[in-house]
């Protein structure tokens, strides 16, 4: 910026020189046609003299050259000066000798003019040089440059402070607006509002609105689940008696009697997805504060869960391991770890997720239950080495409803995790999984310590 700021002030204070040397040349050329001669000496003093005479007040200095460079006259603040010794810039005088304008600037801001003369024969027979103090030009240079600085710093204040007031007026509404969609997805539907009639308050409306028919809808089909299940639940039981008796009374027809096993068995299938069907409509009403809550020691409810597992783990031959975490001491010899949850759920959901391992692991394999924790987390870790789940079918697997495309070899209801998940997230947890095809799967279910 300084230097576009000086270029275009010297163009101006040059024209400005320009103008005014030609003013003088022209006063100079007058004096040489009053006085032309052929010879002598004395008629180019004279020359000079009256030259300078009518220039002296033209500059701060006024100086008269022959084409030899030798200076002929020199004029001081309007005193016409003799034998004097100034500053003389010997290549201001060469290239007004071949015709230029030409100029040079000192440290000092003395500006140093030069311009030819011509003779009668149009000869560069003379040099006039003035001088002139350009402080003044400086100063309004510094002056202009204070003032562009100021403007420039003033600008670039109010445009940051008119981007950050956009910024914050668009960005505001857009993360508002983000926030209510990521709500929407966990199915947390509340109401969107901007007061605005641009397009982003247009959306705002329609969002508000599709997440308000979303909740209705969602509501009306948990409710339905719930009453269909609720209904279910009687004539089930009555069916399942009934097979049992069927069961317990055939003796002589052994196809009938596989039949009526059967039958028996898809009642008991079918008694058990309504039994989820119903805990999870018991999690859609109830809020986190209607469950009873306990300091729960973590081992001792692992340990009490993989037990209650032997019996269907030693039918495929599959061996459970627990490693328990030691924490903070209980009776001599013994140590607990801690969390706020409700024992009979975590204990359900723990079961839901060790039973899925013995359903999809192959005989003879092992299942690992251990425990880990920090400070502020209990970490419980299911591995097996079951038939695994594909990568993109993690995260699918626990919504509700949902099976594997490999999980055909075992029934199951496609409920089981989806519970497990609201167990957990019940008690301020999370779930987390890790799955190879044919190698295992690992089940992490972090809970927060007390």
């Amino acid at each position: 910026m300084n230097k576009a700021i000086d270029y275009y002030s010297f163009i101006t204070i040059e024209k400005q020189m320009m103008e005014k040397a030609d003013l003088s040349e022209l006063s100079f050329r007058e004096v040489l046609a009053q006085h032309r001669s052929s010879s002598g000496e004395p008629q180019t003093k004279e020359i000079v003299r009256l030259a300078l005479e009518k220039l002296k007040a033209s500059g701060k200095e006024v100086r008269i050259y022959d084409s030899s460079k030798q200076l002929l006259g020199l004029a001081v603040d309007g005193i016409i000066i003799n034998d004097g010794k100034p500053l003389i810039f010997e290549k201001n005088i060469d290239k007004a000798l071949n015709g230029s304008y030409t100029y040079t600037v000192t440290d000092d801001h003395l500006l140093y003019f030069a311009t030819p003369i011509q003779n009668q024969f149009y000869e560069n027979a003379y040099v006039y040089e003035f001088v002139d103090d350009i402080s003044y030009f400086y100063a309004i240079m510094d002056q202009i440059r204070h003032i562009l600085f100021a403007g420039a710093g003033g600008f670039i204040v109010l445009i940051t402070l008119s981007s950050l007031w956009i910024a914050r007026n668009t960005t505001k509404p857009i993360k508002l607006l983000l926030g209510a969609v990521q709500s929407y997805s966990r199915q947390e539907f509340r109401r969107v509002h901007l007061n605005r009639k641009d397009e982003l308050g247009m959306l705002a409306d329609g969002l508000d609105s599709m997440g308000r028919q979303l909740h209705d809808y969602i509501q009306y089909q948990k409710q339905f689940v719930s009453n269909v299940s609720h209904e279910l639940k009687t004539p089930l039981a009555a069916i399942r008696g009934f097979s049992q008796y069927l069961v317990e009374g055939e003796n002589e027809n052994k196809e009938l009697q596989k039949i009526y096993a059967h039958l028996l068995q898809e009642s008991d299938r079918l008694t058990r997805l309504i039994n989820e069907l119903l805990l999870l409509s018991r999690f859609d009403k109830a809020g986190s504060d209607e469950l009873e809550v306990e300091k729960t020691e973590m081992n001792e409810l692992i340990q009490q869960v993989a037990w209650n597992m032997e019996a269907k783990a030693k039918d495929k031959e599959i061996k459970i391991m627990v490693n328990k975490a030691e924490g903070e001491p209980i009776n001599e010899g013994m140590t607990g770890v801690y969390a706020n949850v409700n024992p009979m759920l975590m204990s359900h959901a723990i079961a839901n997720l060790v039973e899925n391992a013995i359903k999809y692991s192959g005989s003879h394999s092992q299942i690992e239950v251990e425990m880990e924790h920090t400070t502020s987390e209990v970490v419980i870790r299911i591995h097996d080495q079951g038939i695994g789940i594909a990568g993109d079918e993690l995260e699918r697997v626990q919504e509700r409803f949902y099976r594997a495309r490999n999980a055909s070899t075992a029934n199951g209801s496609g409920l089981g995790l989806s519970i497990c998940k609201e167990i957990v997230e019940r008690f301020d947890g999370y779930i987390d999984m890790e799955s190879e095809l044919g190698k295992g799967t690992t089940i992490t279910i972090v809970l927060p310590r007390t």
